[in-house]
C-alpha cells in the first residue's frame, strides 16, 4: 500500500449512464486520492467497465460530473451551461489518464520499445532518443528490458500486458486505470502481471484497478469499492470492507470469489 495525500486526483460525483434502456450507472460516486491505489470490485453486469469508460470519456455520461486533477472531463461549464468538450479537448484530457485494457490492443508491426515510444513521440512531441530512454526505463520496470525488439506477436500474453502496462506509464499520467487487466490472460501468465501492477503501486501511482482479483486487491489496494446494479454499495479500506463487509450483498459475492 501507498501513502496517500489529501489531494484529489480523480473525482466522480454523481454520474449517470444509460446504454439503451439500461441504466447502467445510478449516481456513482467515489473519489481517489493522489497515491492511492482503489480496487473496484462487483459481479459482471454491474457497470464497473463502463465507468472507467466514462471517467476516459470514451462513454459521454448523461449526468454527473467526472474530474481528473481538478480538470472536467468530457465537459465544461460555460456561463452555467455544460457543453461537450471538443475532440481535441478530449484527447488533451485523456493525456493525464492511463488506461491498460483486458485485451492489449498493442501495435502489431512495432516493436515492444516502438509500442512504448509512440505516444510519447507522436502525441507529446518527445525527442526519439528522449523516448527511447524512458521507454527502456519503463520496459525494465515491467521486467521486459531483454524484449525490446520483440513484436507483440512474439511475446506470451502476460508480456503484452506488460508492454502495455509500459505504454501506458510512458505518457505520465496522473491516473492509471486498469479493467480486467488479467482476465484474457490463461491462469499461469496472471501472476506476472499482478506483480508488476504491485511495482507501478509501490512508485506511488495514482491506481483505480476494476479486477476479480480479491487477493490482489487485499494485498494492495488502499480502499475497495464495490458495485452492484449501478451503484456503489460499499466503499471503505481494504481490509475492512474485504474481511468484514457491511453490507449483505457485498458479503454474498465475496462469499463466492473468496
Amino acid at each position: 500500500m501507498t501513502n496517500t495525500t489529501s489531494e484529489i486526483t480523480l473525482k466522480v460525483e454523481g454520474v449517470n449512464k444509460w446504454l439503451g434502456d439500461n441504466h447502467v450507472l445510478r449516481g456513482v460516486d467515489i473519489s481517489v486520492r493522489k497515491g492511492e491505489i482503489v480496487c473496484v470490485l462487483g459481479p459482471s453486469g454491474s457497470g464497473k467497465s463502463t465507468l472507467l469508460r466514462c471517467i476516459n470519456h470514451l462513454a459521454p455520461v448523461e449526468a454527473g460530473m467526472i474530474e481528473v486533477g481538478g480538470e472536467r472531463i468530457g465537459y465544461e461549464l460555460i456561463n452555467g451551461v455544460l457543453y461537450e468538450q471538443s475532440e481535441r479537448q478530449v484527447a488533451k484530457a485523456r493525456q493525464r489518464i492511463g488506461m491498460v485494457f483486458q485485451h492489449f490492443n498493442l501495435f502489431g508491426h512495432l516493436t515492444a520499445l516502438q509500442n512504448v515510444t509512440f505516444g510519447p513521440i507522436n502525441v507529446l512531441k518527445r525527442s526519439k532518443g528522449a523516448s527511447n530512454e524512458k521507454a527502456r526505463e519503463l520496459l525494465g520496470l515491467v521486467g521486459l528490458a531483454d524484449f525490446e525488439s520483440s513484436y507483440p506477436g512474439q511475446l506470451s500474453g502476460g508480456q503484452q500486458q506488460r508492454v502495455a502496462i509500459a505504454r501506458a506509464l510512458a505518457m505520465e499520467p496522473r491516473l492509471m486505470m486498469f479493467d480486467e487487466p488479467t482476465s484474457a490472460l490463461d491462469p499461469e501468465l496472471v501472476g506476472e502481471v499482478l506483480t508488476t501492477m504491485r511495482k507501478v503501486a509501490e512508485e506511488g501511482m495514482t491506481m483505480l484497478v476494476v479486477t476479480h482479483e480479491v487477493g490482489f486487491a487485499r494485498e494492495v489496494a488502499d480502499r475497495v469499492v464495490f458495485i452492484d446494479g449501478g451503484r456503489v454499495i460499499e466503499d471503505g479500506p481494504a481490509r475492512e470492507v474485504l474481511d468484514n463487509p457491511r453490507h449483505e450483498r457485498t458479503q454474498s459475492f465475496l462469499s463466492r470469489v473468496n
